[in-house]
């Protein structure tokens, strides 16, 4: 009986070292034979933006590293869910991505969510977006601090624009708003460019937003830029301060944009794909295409964005808490 067992016992080790052994060579041989097809690369958001933009720019130099076809697939709605939520549902196989913003750290504070945060694994950081402070021309400041106290003197009439509700520029006019201690209104909008057409118009008080839309009219003088959100001023505007040196200490808030896969893509695939992206990012060309667009090329290994993706959900979830804000 005793013999038995022992069998039975050295028989499940053999097996066991037969499955791990016939696992590795699958997974060499996925590593070897990848990518043996076209792969897909959802941007939850539409064609022109921040999110779609930077996806472009990588992907395009990607395909010719790896030597086959990347298809970016827009797939807008409910601020990044609509495309996420397929891209959490699609087959595992190495061959589906999903490029998100800053908002999937915000979204499960604000929405019922169609899927679990374990359902996307995260690939790599992409870039890093600074958001800029515009104002209208009719407000009679110069500075952040200017703001503050016009907005002080003249509560609850100072409005702001940002791309939706849950959305970095939403998130970082709410904190503006709760550290500077005043009442200000929040105006959700489907883009970049009608805020831009509001904010001209006077219609609008102020925006956190990239640089690429706006910026061309401060240069016409048609736009005043107070500040950015950035820990760093911006490389090519360095006479914009920084929000920590207008008056906020360690005020560094703004988008990133990052690529994830559905959970059970093999994590040498992921680790693969992160590491050609990373490649990708080192090639002078594409940092530069990035900086005109408004971007600081950023990447990381997947912990590294797994990271920031919890503690930036912790801030957005403190911040939504604490203005009490709801999508309902």
């Amino acid at each position: 009986m005793i013999k038995i067992k022992i069998f039975l016992t050295d028989l499940k080790v053999v097996l066991c070292a037969i499955a791990m052994a016939t696992n590795t060579l699958a997974t060499a041989e996925t590593i070897a034979d990848w990518p043996s097809k076209p792969i897909k690369v959802i941007v939850p958001y539409t064609p022109g933006g921040s999110t779609d933009v930077a996806a472009r720019v990588v992907m395009d130099k990607l395909s010719q590293r790896l030597k086959q076809s990347i298809i970016v697939e827009n797939r807008p709605g409910a601020n990044g869910n609509v495309g996420a939520t397929l891209a959490a549902r699609s087959d595992p196989d190495g061959y589906t991505f999903v490029s998100v913003l800053a908002a999937y750290s915000v979204n499960p504070h604000l929405y019922k969510m169609p899927f679990a945060p374990e359902d996307l694994v995260p690939v790599t950081k992409l870039a890093a977006l600074p958001l800029f402070l515009f104002i209208n021309k009719s407000l009679p400041v110069n500075s952040v601090q200017e703001l503050i106290a016009y907005g002080k003197t003249n509560p609850g009439k100072l409005n702001y624009a940002s791309s939706g509700t849950g959305s970095s520029a939403h998130m970082t006019g709410v904190n503006f708003s709760l550290l500077g201690g005043i009442q200000t209104q929040h105006v959700p909008y489907k883009g970049s460019v009608p805020i831009l057409a509001d904010l001209l118009s006077g219609e609008l008080g102020f925006c956190f937003d990239t640089m690429v839309v706006f910026m061309p009219q401060v240069k016409e003088n048609k736009l005043r830029v107070l500040a950015v959100t950035s820990a760093k001023r911006w490389p090519t505007e360095q006479q914009i301060p920084t929000m920590a040196e207008s008056g906020f200490p360690g005020f560094d808030m703004g988008s990133w944009t990052g690529v994830m896969a559905p959970k059970g893509t093999p994590p040498a695939i992921v680790d693969k794909m992160a590491t050609e992206i990373r490649a990708v990012l080192n090639d002078p060309d594409v940092q530069q295409k990035y900086l005109n667009a408004g971007f600081i090329a950023d990447p990381s290994s997947p912990a590294e964005f797994g990271e920031l993706i919890k503690r930036d959900g912790a801030t957005y979830g403190r911040i939504i808490k604490e203005a009490n804000i709801s999508v309902n």
